[in-house]
């Protein structure tokens, strides 16, 4: 069973799909294709909540749906918990 879902290839992140405790080992499906990943979780990530699924570099654009969904000033990498305090939002 999965706990991620990944729009698409190329995406930094996945959304998660339940309650996912920091040093599991989590299972990720992408949508467009139906491959899968598995993550080492570094932090707990909440349902809903976004978990990254590549190193980003700092001030990189982050990919979600193939598209930036804002930057990260300070970068994160693979299986840490993504959010309002390593992610601004493209929106505002």
């Amino acid at each position: 069973m999965h706990s991620f879902l990944i729009h698409q290839q190329g995406d930094h992140v996945g959304v998660a799909v339940r309650d996912v405790d920091a040093g599991e080992r989590a299972v990720a499906v992408f949508l467009d294709d139906d491959s899968t990943v598995e993550i080492d979780v570094a932090e707990a990530v909440p349902l809903g909540h976004k978990v990254a699924v590549a190193d980003v570099d700092p001030g990189a654009p982050v990919l979600k749906y193939g598209l930036p969904i804002g930057t990260t000033p300070d970068g994160f990498r693979r299986g840490h918990y993504v959010h309002t305090h390593n992610l601004r939002s493209a929106r505002w």
